[in-house]
């Protein structure tokens, strides 16, 4: 085959033959009383499991058993996310190894153990030798995500213990991985930037003595340097992405795959493999891009030019097209994402660092009004507020992150809350995950093959 990527006719052909045999129609899930994407006819998840990682609370029980939106909380092994971030930014402490210390073991480390703590991820923040020349700079590819999973499927081969699923053996390979994220995320941009945009290549060697966040952005940078103020922000970033419950699709697929007695490293590739997906981790660039184009389109300090754009994007006529205002709204959170609110406050202080308060007032004003447009339009009364990829979009691009590493970073902070769930999951179900699909195609009886 002279071209590998071509969309041959024969496969033109034999795509229409498939979607010519799919019956399944929208209406047949409510006929088959199917949850459909694990939902009920509410928009509440279907309870598939128990977990002591976090919880996330977005409504209250009333009197007469109904629920009524609440303001959102999130709690990391219960113990609200919000004062997490109050305890660590009051000292001028950097807080994501802390919470990652948290998710695994379930308690907040003393002094001396987030040493030792921070300390061994140090040590393990180094690849095996030629891996970064042979793995990610020999095969550059145009996607962070598809890097970095193929990556971490590689580091299997260097593994002289890969499929020992002990509680031992899982932790020392969770802390391994947590580690080298960052190391994979920026060097495979830094591969992209180079094969793919013709810019220099450089390859720095992280400092074990820096934190998750430090280490970003001395590997990102060609000369190494990064303000306290942009370390402090990007650290709050991967604290408040690091985990978000079971039941998100990165998560609960960690869950479903450890489920059947995997290895790690497969494991975590396949969590990727969901957070790369638009609908899952690719919101906060979605953000960016609509604002930019807001920008080139209309008067942003006209505040009826604003309306009349979020109306534009609701009826489809604006941005991409898909009818969505990005960066508002979530499957779970109503009336507010705490998340989202405390990067609101952060973002403030970075905006002036960096010269963007018109860029930050222009959000302001949009998490201003879209409720009520789109209560309008949609005719959604619950509540819908900013999540957290509203204001995170906005600080990374402030921390001039390029695009290309917005889900990768979302990827470095979030696999804490994966290796959590997968140790969670290894010790206390010990059943294969295996929900049930209803058949609804019609008996078809099998035709000789010399009379078809």
């Amino acid at each position: 085959m002279k071209n590998y990527s071509e969309i041959t006719p024969y496969i033109k052909k034999m795509a229409e033959l498939s979607n010519k045999g799919n019956s399944i129609k929208p209406d047949m899930y409510a006929e088959y009383k199917v949850n459909r994407g694990l939902r009920d006819l509410n928009g509440t998840g279907v309870v598939t499991g128990l977990t002591e990682v976090s919880t996330i609370t977005s409504k209250t029980v009333l009197p007469d058993g109904s629920y009524a939106p609440s303001k959102g909380e999130l709690r990391y092994r219960g113990i609200d996310i919000k004062d997490i971030v109050k305890g660590f930014l009051s000292e001028n402490r950097f807080g994501f190894e802390e919470v990652v210390y948290l998710l695994l073991f379930s308690k907040l480390p003393n002094k001396a153990e987030l040493k030792e703590f921070s300390e061994t991820l140090g040590e393990y923040r180094s690849l095996p030798s030629s891996f970064v020349r042979d793995m990610i700079l020999k095969a550059p590819g145009k996607d962070m995500m598809n890097i970095i999973s193929r990556s971490v499927l590689a580091l299997y081969a260097y593994d002289e213990n890969p499929d020992d699923i002990s509680i031992q053996n899982v932790l020392r390979q969770c802390l391994q991985l947590i580690s080298v994220f960052p190391m994979l995320s920026v060097y495979g941009y830094q591969s992209f930037r180079h094969y793919h945009m013709g810019k220099s290549l450089f390859i720095h060697m992280p400092d074990s003595g820096l934190s998750t966040a430090e280490n970003i952005l001395r590997l990102l940078r060609d000369d190494k340097r990064y303000s306290p103020l942009e370390a402090k922000i990007l650290d709050l970033a991967l604290t408040l992405h690091a985990e978000h419950g079971g039941g998100n699709n990165s998560t609960f697929t960690t869950h479903v795959v450890t489920s059947s007695g995997t290895d790690t490293y497969s494991a975590i590739s396949a969590a990727l493999g969901s957070l790369k997906g638009p609908r899952h981790g690719g919101a906060n660039l979605k953000v960016v891009q609509m604002f930019d184009d807001m920008k080139a389109k209309i008067d942003t300090s006209n505040e009826s030019q604003i309306e009349n754009y979020l109306a534009g994007l609701l009826n489809g006529s604006e941005f991409d097209k898909k009818g969505l205002i990005y960066g508002m709204g979530h499957a779970v959170y109503s009336l507010s994402d705490p998340r989202a609110e405390i990067l609101k406050e952060c973002a403030k202080e970075l905006a002036v660092e960096k010269g963007c308060v018109a860029d930050y007032e222009l959000y302001k004003t949009v998490e201003k009004i879209a409720p009520s447009i789109i209560a309008e339009k949609r005719r959604i009364y619950k509540g819908v507020s900013a999540n957290v990829d509203f204001y995170s979009g906005l600080v990374y691009r402030m921390l001039d992150l390029p695009e290309e590493l917005y889900t990768p970073i979302f990827a470095t902070a979030r696999i804490a809350g994966w290796s959590a769930h997968r140790i969670e999951e290894i010790q206390n179900n010990g059943k294969i995950i295996r929900p049930a699909y209803i058949g609804v195609k019609e008996n078809n009886q099998y035709i000789n093959f010399a009379d078809r």
